[in-house]
């Protein structure tokens, strides 16, 4: 049963030990509660600031069980954790978000075969298991078309556009990897859209506010909340994100990824845990996404997600981290920084930390960020 009440003052063990878990433990913290995780790098951010950290991997069964007999109540912060350490330590112990979605959502094909057993708007895809079933597969969807490898893949990684016949070879060497796919085909985009959506054991759901998206290769790179869409767009991306959660039974909290297309909303990805698209929350808005996160798997009622002012979220980047360190001290009162205490070598596209920016005029906002990190003449 999922329906327990985790009074402050109990533990809550996290699987995983990176910003989400961080962000997480903050506001758990804040509301009493002791906070543990489990994560192979010493020293994680989430470990920084919590009671302890169990040095581990994901996949040590024996680690996590270590975790879970030292806390009141299990949680995941991101979907790679192994579904089957999850599926082995809830049969013992409390894990209200469960396996089964876990299972769902780190797999392309089962997510997208949940989604469209329950009719929601998806954009046409094939499965792909072999460099003859592509082919098949691309005469049936055409191009352009993007081949997604079925797990492990975030951030763009394990995906392979097609355009035209010249990209097959690079598609057939994904394939080659082995393991499945999923071919999807390219949709019209008029925008990217996001909700998070918390719900409890007793069904009852919260809906953050619409964050529109801008992604730049394959990361997510701003947030603008509100989204700028119509009020019926708006309706119908906040019911789509609480029926989505209603099907999986859903126990924490959910992020729903929509492209907006001509024809309406169609679902992207979902993701059964915070997520970068409602960073926002952290300071946007009265409650959140990370303090309704630990409501939501603790019993507690849960908090008002208004939002405060109108907001934009810049990701930071490995690569930003010089120029940012350089504009510190002259941040506008306006700017909010958040950094994610990860230590060693600052990669690329590794993501380091967030900018919050209270504005009414979010382009001039992202102009400012892009011009002051980036140098860019928008």
């Amino acid at each position: 049963m999922s329906k327990r009440v985790i009074l402050p003052g109990s533990t809550i063990g996290i699987l995983g030990g990176g910003q989400l878990g961080r962000m997480t433990a903050i506001e758990a913290k804040k509301m009493g509660y002791r906070v543990l995780c489990l994560d192979p790098t010493p020293d994680s951010p989430c470990g920084q600031v919590s009671d302890g950290q169990i040095v581990g991997s994901f996949n040590d069964l024996a680690a996590a069980e270590k975790l879970a007999e030292q806390s009141d109540v299990l949680v995941y912060e991101f979907e790679n954790i192994s579904a089957s350490v999850v599926g082995a330590l809830e049969q013992q112990y409390y894990v209200p978000q469960g396996s089964e979605i876990l299972s769902i959502t780190q797999h392309r094909v089962l997510e997208k075969g949940h989604l469209a057993k329950h009719l929601f708007p998806i954009a046409p895809y094939a499965v792909v298991n072999s460099e003859a079933r592509l082919i098949c597969a691309l005469e049936q969807i055409g191009y352009p078309a993007v081949l997604k490898s079925a797990t492990g893949g975030y951030d763009g990684k394990g995906q392979q556009v097609l355009r035209s016949q010249d990209d097959i070879p690079a598609a057939m060497a994904l394939c080659g990897r082995g393991g499945q796919f999923v071919l999807e085909k390219f949709v019209q985009l008029l925008g990217e859209v996001s909700v998070i959506v918390a719900r409890n054991g007793h069904g009852t759901t919260s809906l953050f506010p619409v964050a529109e998206n801008l992604h730049r290769d394959n990361i997510l790179h701003t947030t603008v909340v509100p989204a700028r869409i119509n009020a019926s767009l708006e309706e119908e991306a906040q019911s789509l994100a609480k029926r989505i959660a209603d099907s999986l039974q859903l126990v924490g909290i959910l992020a729903v990824e929509m492209f907006v297309t001509p024809q309406g909303l169609m679902v992207n990805e979902l993701a059964p845990r915070p997520h970068n698209s409602g960073h926002f929350s952290f300071g946007a808005c009265h409650t959140s996404q990370f303090e309704q996160f630990v409501r939501a798997v603790c019993g507690l009622p849960f908090g008002s997600t208004e939002l405060l002012f109108p907001a934009v979220m810049v990701n930071v980047l490995g690569a930003d981290m010089p120029s940012l360190m350089k504009i510190i001290p002259y941040l506008p009162t306006n700017v909010k920084l958040h950094l994610y205490g990860k230590s060693g070598q600052a990669q690329y596209g590794r993501k380091m930390g967030h900018l919050l920016i209270k504005t009414n005029e979010p382009d001039l906002a992202i102009e400012w960020a892009e011009e002051t990190l980036w140098g860019l003449k928008v």
